[in-house]
């Protein structure tokens, strides 16, 4: 009968060591999970809006001061007086000439962002809208049909329409990447002082997301300009497909980092709004319909950052599963990487809300 006793105890006594050592190793799990780095391929922030009080908070694992990050002014107020707010907040003030850079849209049904949004924000600054022709055809591949288009979707009774590419074009010198030496874009582009680029967020085909840099790379850059960028820097004529995704992403980077270089970074800011959220681009005539809701308007001085930003609020979105898969299938935020190391600007940013 003792040894069963004495037998019984020991069991005891082991499972409670056991039991004891298990305790201890969940929590050493847990502290470990807590403190794991971030791949480098993934979203590197986490944006959210909290319901309390409508300040939007960054969850940022650097020990960087906030101070040392670029901020991304947000509204959720998608309306030309929210466009108006936004543009304020970011105390921009123009000391020449303004281009307010837009896609003037595909047609017959792209969602390219309308006039009675952007008319108020475009006619405070006595601005030009402008925009370059297109190098995959379509109905803007030359000034006669572009000027039809940007008449039919209502863009030149709002404000003067300006082809930046309809007499030419111009070379700017790209500094500090890999894959571009120079920034092709319309010629017109030297008549203006200042840049407001005002961009519709959403996703792209090749490109994964299209917002503030692509709306530069791209949009500013005369046919030939767009070969350039498309192709990495291989060729000016021709196709725009190529076969090493990266290393056109990359090119979209070092453009923009030659128009801001040549511009003056104190001359030029970005707009994203995020209405419309279709896995495809304003380039496409007949785009997927969105299946996810309208999120707001960002705006910065910094384009990685708000490009980031747009991304980092789509992940969080509960409805955003279509958008993120045609990101992640093109390795849309390589762009982002890529345009952070060469010195375009900081994945990392602070996001506040200018909403009451």
């Amino acid at each position: 009968m003792k040894k069963k006793l004495y037998f019984a105890i020991i069991v005891l006594l082991a499972a409670l060591i056991c039991f004891i050592s298990c305790e201890k190793n969940d929590v050493k799990h847990d502290d470990t999970d807590n403190n794991a780095a971030v791949p480098s391929d993934e979203i590197s922030e986490s944006a959210a809006i909290t319901e309390e009080n409508s300040t939007v908070t960054q969850n940022d694992s650097s020990k960087a001061d906030d101070t040392d990050k670029p901020t991304v002014f947000f509204t959720s107020d998608i309306s030309p007086e929210g466009l108006v707010k936004i543009y304020n907040a970011l105390n921009f003030t123009p000391t020449g000439k303004v281009a307010v850079k837009i896609s003037t849209g595909e047609p017959p049904s792209s969602n390219y962002l309308r006039p009675e949004l952007i008319k108020d924000l475009v006619q405070l600054v006595d601005g030009t809208i402008v925009e370059c022709n297109t190098a995959y055809g379509g109905s803007r591949a030359s000034a006669a049909m572009h000027k039809q288009v940007a008449k039919d979707h209502g863009f030149t009774d709002i404000a003067p329409f300006d082809l930046l590419d309809e007499e030419g074009e111009t070379e700017w010198p790209v500094t500090g990447g890999t894959r571009l030496d120079r920034a092709i874009v319309g010629s017109h582009a030297e008549n203006y002082t200042d840049w407001i680029i005002l961009s519709h967020f959403k996703g792209h085909a090749m490109a994964g997301f299209g917002g503030a840099i692509k709306n530069v790379a791209i949009g500013m850059s005369s046919p030939s300009g767009k070969v350039y960028v498309h192709t990495a820097g291989t060729k000016t004529s021709g196709s725009i497909w190529y076969n090493d995704q990266d290393a056109w992403l990359e090119a979209l980077g070092e453009m923009v980092t030659g128009v801001r270089d040549h511009v003056g970074t104190e001359h030029i800011i970005y707009i994203n709004v995020m209405n419309r959220l279709s896995v495809d681009c304003d380039c496409d005539g007949n785009p997927a319909e969105p299946d996810m809701h309208d999120i707001g308007i960002l705006a910065s001085t910094d384009p990685v950052a708000l490009d980031q930003a747009c991304v980092d609020l789509v992940y969080n979105a509960p409805d955003s599963a279509s958008l993120q898969r045609r990101i992640e299938r093109q390795n849309g935020v390589h762009t982002l990487e890529h345009a952070e190391k060469i010195g375009l600007g900081s994945r990392t940013y602070t996001l506040v809300s200018i909403d009451e």
